[in-house]
């Protein structure tokens, strides 16, 4: 059996070995590679080594290889370890050809699906693939198109044909991807997740920062949040604790540990929901970001048609566009303040003090409640 290189990479979590497994864009990087060794060379290679963000160097098989006229095709298989995730086992394929357009030109074929919204990370018409699975598969094709001194442009379509059915199973509908799933992965590789054992290794996580004496515990829901800490704050990322989705149960966890502050903050894509006493921020348990929106800019003395208007949107980061050209961007994110420390008030009581920071993209500070403006007045 082939041997990967993931093999040597798990966790333990609540006492089962948990295997690691490799992300859609690591397969895209791959299969691109490996059709684009085909093309240039008439061989197709048995496997090729992918060098993943997370620094993890991949050895993955290469299968159906097709060789045609002035292009080539491989595919990869998916391995997500265990992971639950339905795209475990798919085939990532990927067409690399010659082009007349200078240089490396990626696309999306079937399977992968298109943005049909405004306001995510790719413009409205272009495939669903990531930044970070994009830039990874640029590289590997540059990487190889060098060594053989190809000196014309080349095109490499992604295509995933089980991903127009997969699709129907995540939320890429409700947020205008259609026809396919999408090309993701930040690290290039899937870490496991059980629910139970994350939560249990936050609240370890959460006694450790008590047991080594700090005066308040730092949190925040993943790497956006951290980073706006470290950056903003010159909070050192040793100190933050990530909670994931998982911002209740975090917070009880910091009662049991006996903190009696927390300073929380995130992108208001996920903390717009403590507005509404929504504790776990997973799209599946509540979404709900424009009817809160909407909600606190009625407060703000939005028209009726404003916040329809948020319900057009597909992401936050285009509602707040559209209250600063609507011109209640202030008074809105006010009542999102008073909202949230209201439903932290309703839900922890005097149990716990916490201080929220929410921001949007390139750390725009977009409203403090007064517990965190009095905590990051004093040295966090």
């Amino acid at each position: 059996m082939h041997r990967t290189g993931i093999e040597d990479h798990y966790v333990h979590k609540d006492g089962k070995k948990l295997r690691f497994g490799f992300t859609t864009g690591t397969c895209a990087a791959a299969a691109a590679k490996a059709a684009t060794v085909l093309l240039l060379t008439g061989t197709a290679p048995e496997s090729v080594r992918i060098a993943t963000p997370k620094g993890i160097e991949l050895d993955l098989a290469v299968l159906e290889p097709v060789k045609g006229d002035g292009f080539a095709s491989c595919a990869i298989q998916k391995d997500s370890g265990d992971d639950p995730d339905v795209t475990d086992g798919v085939l990532v394929y990927a067409r690399a050809a010659f082009s007349s357009v200078p240089g490396i030109t990626i696309d999306g074929g079937e399977g992968v699906g298109r943005v049909t919204k405004p306001g995510l990370k790719q413009r409205v018409g272009e495939a669903a693939i990531n930044p970070v699975p994009r830039d990874m598969i640029r590289r590997a094709v540059e990487k190889v198109a060098q060594d053989w001194e190809c000196r014309t442009g080349l095109s490499v379509i992604i295509s995933i044909p089980e991903g127009v059915a997969l699709a129907k199973k995540t939320f890429n509908p409700r947020l205008g991807i259609e026809g396919g799933i999408s090309i993701l992965g930040t690290s290039g590789i899937v870490e496991p997740m059980s629910e139970d054992a994350l939560i249990d290794s936050i609240a370890l996580e959460i006694r450790q920062r008590k047991a080594l004496g700090e005066p308040r515990l730092i949190l925040a829901p993943g790497n956006y949040g951290a980073d706006f800490f470290t950056e903003a704050y010159g909070v050192a990322e040793t100190r933050i604790v990530k909670c994931s989705n998982y911002v209740g149960k975090a917070l009880e966890a910091a009662i049991d540990a006996g903190f009696t502050e927390v300073l929380l903050a995130g992108h208001i894509g996920k903390l717009v929901k403590l507005s509404g006493g929504i504790w776990n921020t997973h799209s599946k348990e509540g979404d709900c970001r424009a009817e809160l929106m909407a909600a606190a800019a009625l407060l703000g003395g939005a028209d009726a048609d404003t916040a329809r208007a948020l319900f057009d949107c597909v992401t936050t980061d285009e509602m707040l566009r559209v209250l600063k050209a609507r011109g209640v961007f202030e008074k809105t994110m006010a009542a999102l303040k008073t909202r949230t420390e209201a439903a932290l008030k309703g839900r922890f009581k005097d149990a716990l003090t916490i201080g929220v920071i929410v921001f949007t993209g390139g750390n725009e500070e977009l409203y403090r409640t007064d517990a965190a403006k009095r905590m990051t007045e004093e040295r966090i």
